[in-house]
């Protein structure tokens, strides 16, 4: 077979064909023009993806042919300077964890999306459902950021970078939100061991000339508030806004309705929620507080998951360019001794009562039933704690009883007073101030004691339903001292009473009845009627009625403890009573004592010889009114 040559013009060919690739290859290229022209249109579709994304941040899409300068570029035509952060950063979460806390912090918005406080269970004991106080984005944490350009950012869309360190056993997490390596927004949270309360900072470094310092950041804090306990109604009642202002005075908003207020130089605000609360404390007062509450619960008698909605907007001032807020956060239980040992006037979170019944509250009665609880169960702690209390008052008790029993003595004497005198009122009334004087009796006497309990009765009141040490304590037929002991579940919801029968308000007002029967009967006896007054004896014979059924119908669906207080407390008191009438006091003894008080001259006190004098001024006038 011939073998085939390569002859001169088969050369020339592929030359040829060689050299005309080249040129087509060579006027193809782009022109400086074409690639500019190239580069701008990628550059828009990047810019154009940015814009149209509803959350603000620049993420992993950005084609691999744009590299990460241009990215960042391109991110900042819809997050200025912080799209280094967008870019850098990675959504994610942190938790920190000690023996009473469990703290879940997001990295987009950096705020806390999860609190869950150790050792209570939420409902119902034995539920194995921890209280979560936040869980489901009910709570947010955002600050308004203003750039110089006019550009308005919400760092709950902006994605943080984490930090985890631990120093000491605390465990501390810094969140930034960068505009590059060292200048940023910082939030930094340090939790301690064993404690509800942690650290938390917000600071800016080197933004002075990315934000609008001319104006201070807006801090909004929000909270939908779970519902915890078993009673919707008392939970919503003790569910509150709180505030400290202006170095140490505080006040409430939102207890029973919807509201809204604007303080200065606030120093806290507490998201109560009955027995747990979330408490944003502050160093630097901050200057103007908007604060609002907004009721959730339309109906009491419906099983709701959420009763209020908090909101605070808190002004971040800059100083020198930045800004620098050291503050702290507490979840956890609103317990007086807990909250009474950070010395941040958190104890006026616990609803003890004003003034003199909160002083009460606080230097006797809850000294004194912690230390019984700390010895026995809580339902024994109430029982005996009410014991203590009544043979405290005992002493007033009994001088209540002797002035009744003095007036029904002198009652027929009253009785032919009123008859003699029935046509002059203004004398009869000074002859009975004379019996009075003569007999030595004090027709104010038993007053006294009743007026005397009325701080003690109001305080319990108060201390009660506020005891979180009650939550979930049973006693008896009550699962749960502090909320309603029922026995019976109604199909139906009765006004003012509600959907359940409690046993212990029942036995609380049947007691009531028995100790008003008791007392009121004599009082309403030795009460002369006065001409042109109010029917007294009708209206205390009404009492004794009325009294037990305000009883049934308002504690019905009140914690049982204060039922159980109150019960007992009666029942010692119609002991007491009983004890006094048939074993302390003889009314014989009594009567001679008083006939001997008549025959003795009675000198008359200045207060007597003043309401003396008054009397026969009237008297004298009268006269001359009646001669004219």
């Amino acid at each position: 077979m011939e073998e085939k040559k390569l002859d001169l013009n088969s050369i020339i060919g592929f030359v040829l064909i060689f050299v005309i690739l080249l040129y087509v290859m060579y006027t193809n290229q782009p022109t400086p023009e074409e690639l500019k022209k190239e580069q701008t249109t990628e550059q828009k579709a990047v810019e154009d993806k940015v814009n149209n994304d509803p959350k603000g941040a620049v993420v992993a899409e950005v084609p691999a042919v744009v590299s990460d300068s241009l990215a960042l570029v391109q991110a900042q035509s819809k997050l200025g300077a912080f799209a280094y952060s967008s870019v850098t950063a990675k959504e994610g979460e942190t938790i920190l964890e000690n023996d009473v806390l469990r703290l879940t912090i997001a990295n987009k918005g950096g705020y806390i999306t999860e609190a869950t406080v150790k050792g209570f269970e939420r409902i119902k004991k034995g539920s194995g459902e921890l209280v979560q106080i936040i869980k489901d984005n009910n709570a947010q944490l955002d600050i308004e950021l203003q750039t110089l350009d006019n550009k308005l950012l919400h760092t709950k869309d902006l994605v943080f970078e984490p930090t985890l360190t631990e120093a000491d056993g605390n465990q501390i997490l810094s969140l930034k939100l960068k505009t590059s390596e060292t200048s940023y927004l910082e939030y930094s949270y340090v939790l301690k061991p064993k404690e509800y309360m942690l650290d938390f900072t917000v600071r800016t470094q080197g933004l002075s000339g990315v934000l609008n310092s001319s104006k201070s950041l807006q801090m909004n804090w929000n909270m939908e508030t779970y519902r915890n306990e078993k009673s919707v109604s008392s939970e919503n009642r003790y569910t509150e806004l709180i505030y400290e202002f202006d170095g140490g005075k505080d006040d409430y908003l939102g207890q029973s309705k919807s509201d809204e207020e604007e303080v200065s130089n606030v120093t806290y605000v507490a998201f109560k929620q009955h027995f747990f609360s979330s408490i944003l404390l502050t160093d630097t007062p901050f200057e103007k507080v908007q604060l609002k509450s907004e009721n959730l619960v339309q109906d009491q008698t419906v099983d709701t998951l959420k009763t209020k909605r908090f909101a605070a907007q808190f002004p971040l001032a800059f100083k020198g360019g930045e800004v620098n807020y050291n503050m702290n956060w507490y979840y956890g239980p609103s317990d007086y001794k807990i909250l009474n040992s950070y010395d941040r006037n958190l104890d006026e979170v616990i609803s003890l009562g004003w003034g003199l019944f909160g002083w009460i509250n606080k230097y006797l009665f809850i000294p004194v039933f912690g230390f019984l609880s700390g010895l026995i169960s809580n339902g024994l702690a109430i029982v005996f704690f009410t014991i203590i209390v009544r043979l405290l008052m005992s002493p007033g008790t009994y001088k209540s009883y002797l002035s009744q029993a003095k007036m029904k003595i002198i009652r027929p004497e009253m009785a032919e007073l009123n008859e003699k005198f029935k046509k002059d009122p203004m004398k009869k009334q000074q002859e009975t101030m004379k019996l009075y004087s003569k007999a030595g009796v004090n027709p104010m006497a038993g007053c006294i004691p009743a007026l005397l309990q009325i701080p003690v009765f109001y305080a319990l009141f108060q201390l009660f339903p506020s005891a979180i040490a009650l939550r979930q304590t049973g006693f008896l037929w009550a699962d749960d001292l502090s909320s309603y002991d029922s026995i019976l579940e109604l199909p139906f919801s009765i006004p003012f009473y509600g959907n359940h029968i409690s046993l212990f308000p029942i036995l609380a007002s049947v007691a009531i009845f028995f100790y008003m029967k008791m007392t009121t009967g004599d009082q309403v006896m030795s009460q002369p009627q006065q001409e042109g007054m109010p029917d007294m004896a009708s209206i205390m014979k009404m009492m004794i009625y009325i009294s037990p059924i305000m009883m049934l119908l308002f504690f019905n669906s009140y914690a049982s403890g204060l039922s159980l207080y109150y019960f007992i407390s009666n029942l010692i008191t119609i002991g007491i009573m009983f004890v006094i009438k048939n074993y302390i006091i003889d009314e014989n003894k009594l009567h001679a004592q008083i006939e001997e008080n008549k025959k003795q001259p009675k000198k008359k006190g200045k207060f007597q010889k003043k309401m003396q004098e008054l009397m026969e001024e009237a008297e004298r006038q009268q006269k001359l009114k009646n001669n004219k």
